[in-house]
């Protein structure tokens, strides 16, 4: 199993960016796909979460900017982000706990990371 992330990128405030995530492999089944990032010199926090069912929570600082999505069929999430801040430049990392076929538990799989960088 694997999770390949593309979209980041430049782009000033108060633009936009589109980041994807496909998860690739073997799969029975996929739980919670979540969004991370990592600022430099900060540790890695979480951005949001949606379900299987598709029930949706983000982190306060994106409330209202973000919006996470997923299509099960493709096995892929996308977050749109909107209205960006100098403040959300990191690498965005995609997470995911993912059911191999074969294994009785999901593993735990990260995404290599992509690089999202906003200009004041």
């Amino acid at each position: 199993v694997q999770l390949q992330a593309y979209g980041g990128g430049l782009v000033h405030a108060r633009g936009s960016l589109r980041l994807s995530c496909a998860a690739s492999g073997s799969i029975l089944r996929i739980n919670d796909m979540n969004w991370y990032r990592q600022a430099p010199g900060k540790q890695r926090e979480w951005v949001a979460s949606i379900s299987s069912g598709g029930s949706t929570n983000y982190a306060d600082s994106v409330k209202g900017r973000f919006t996470i999505s997923r299509d099960n069929a493709k096995n892929t999430v996308t977050m749109q982000m909107n209205s960006l801040k100098p403040e959300d430049t990191a690498v965005y990392y995609c997470n995911s706990k993912v059911q191999a076929r074969g294994s009785i538990w999901p593993g735990d799989y990260w995404g290599q990371g992509t690089h999202v960088t906003v200009s004041s």
